[in-house]
């Protein structure tokens, strides 16, 4: 029997306290413009270790999850992943992604988000994912539309990032739609 929490590229886990020196190479590193990768105040080595501690040690909140995304090559962190959003009542969630720039373009990303839909669909019985992406940002996009994301409306000049105002671009997946698919794994 396989993990439901492991793909043919990555695993997801929890935010381990070590983690911290790899989140701080993410923030050092990861302002990418063509992306949308917001510009954040330098944070200090103490501070990315007080974070990964208290999220290794945080207690489960609900549907609102983070999970690192590790390489199943070599191990490596390579991004993280989290829910935000959460409505019960209508059945329906937001998700983040975020990859470190060192890794990106490799498929992560796109292993990881079905392995979240999964769980989130099959086992917590939400109903429908949103998302929201830079209109700019094109590998986001097509991740989104790869993975059976529908656009679904446009946020017209929405968050301001680099000194101009920005399009978003909200995507929606329900669960049928996800399954058809990506069908939910048979050896589990």
């Amino acid at each position: 029997m396989s993990s439901a929490w492991v793909g043919e590229r990555v695993r997801l886990r929890g935010v381990e306290p070590e983690d911290w020196e790899a989140f701080h190479r993410f923030d050092e590193n990861s302002v990418d413009m063509r992306r949308g990768d917001r510009i954040h105040p330098p944070r200090s080595a103490a501070r990315q270790r007080q974070w990964a501690e208290q999220a290794a040690l945080k207690d489960p909140d609900q549907d609102r999850f983070m999970y690192a995304i590790e390489s199943l090559a070599d191990g490596v962190l390579v991004g993280m992943l989290s829910t935000s959003e959460l409505d019960h009542r209508a059945g329906r969630f937001m998700y983040g992604v975020a990859i470190g720039s060192d890794h990106k373009g490799r498929g992560y990303a796109s292993d990881a988000v079905p392995l979240l839909l999964n769980f989130m669909f099959g086992e917590r019985r939400f109903h429908k994912c949103e998302a929201s992406v830079w209109a700019f940002n094109e590998p986001s996009l097509a991740l989104h539309r790869k993975l059976g994301f529908r656009e679904e409306g446009r946020l017209r000049d929405h968050e301001y990032f680099a000194g101009r105002h920005h399009d978003v671009v909200l995507f929606g997946v329900t669960a049928p739609e996800f399954a058809a698919r990506h069908p939910y794994p048979s050896e589990i």
